[in-house]
């Protein structure tokens, strides 16, 4: 790849997340084998995402005997969706992090402008003790990435990281630009994106292969 990465960028190369990232590309993917790919892939994932949460000593008490034993605090993660696609990755992270919070952030995109139209936001209270991970399937123009981070920073959380299966060099140099702060996680940096603003040579559109519709 001739595009150089910007500094904030991770490309989870493991081979079972690429195994699975090649399925859910194949066209003839059932609605329900993308479903449950997309799951697992995220699943993956999320042990790289969260790799540097912080920790900290509590006691407890083992069959044998009392010790002091590290544990994570996962209520102070917020999971937060970028609807509606996001919702497919949110349920694996949540499978490693079931204590986590959850955010929405409602976006389309103008499909003349191409770029992001807000209709909804939910966050939980107190976010400045928090750490948000925003999640997308398809960092693509990136307009919506960096419309959720904008609305996000107006909360103020105590850190914020994103996470895609797929982007592109225009969408990784557009959201590292206006957000140079904020790491973001991907299993697969594609070619480039065509004339109407989707990833070649990308998996179509994430939110319908997910939910059964065109």
């Amino acid at each position: 790849m001739s595009f150089e990465l910007p500094p904030n960028v991770t490309v989870i190369d493991h081979p079972l997340v690429q195994h699975k990232l090649t399925l859910m590309r194949r066209k003839d993917a059932s609605t329900n084998s993308f479903r449950r790919l997309l799951n697992e892939l995220s699943t993956l994932m999320a042990y790289e995402v969260v790799r540097d949460m912080p920790m900290q000593e509590i006691d407890i008490e083992t069959p044998l005997e009392l010790m002091k034993s590290r544990v994570i605090d996962g209520k102070k993660t917020v999971l937060v969706s970028i609807m509606r696609a996001g919702t497919g990755i949110l349920d694996g992270m949540l499978n490693v992090i079931p204590g986590a919070r959850i955010g929405h952030i409602g976006l389309y995109r103008d499909p003349k402008t191409l770029g992001a139209v807000e209709y909804y936001f939910k966050m939980p209270g107190e976010m400045e003790s928090r750490d948000a991970i925003v999640l997308d399937p398809m960092l693509a123009t990136g307009n919506s990435a960096i419309a959720a981070i904008d609305r996000l920073k107006e909360v103020n959380p105590r850190s914020i990281k994103f996470v895609c299966l797929l982007t592109c060099p225009e969408g990784l140099t557009a959201l590292s630009r206006a957000h140079p702060d904020v790491p973001i996680f991907t299993a697969h940096v594609d070619r480039g994106l065509d004339e109407h603003g989707y990833i070649r040579p990308g998996l179509g559109d994430a939110g319908d292969r997910l939910f059964g519709t065109k």
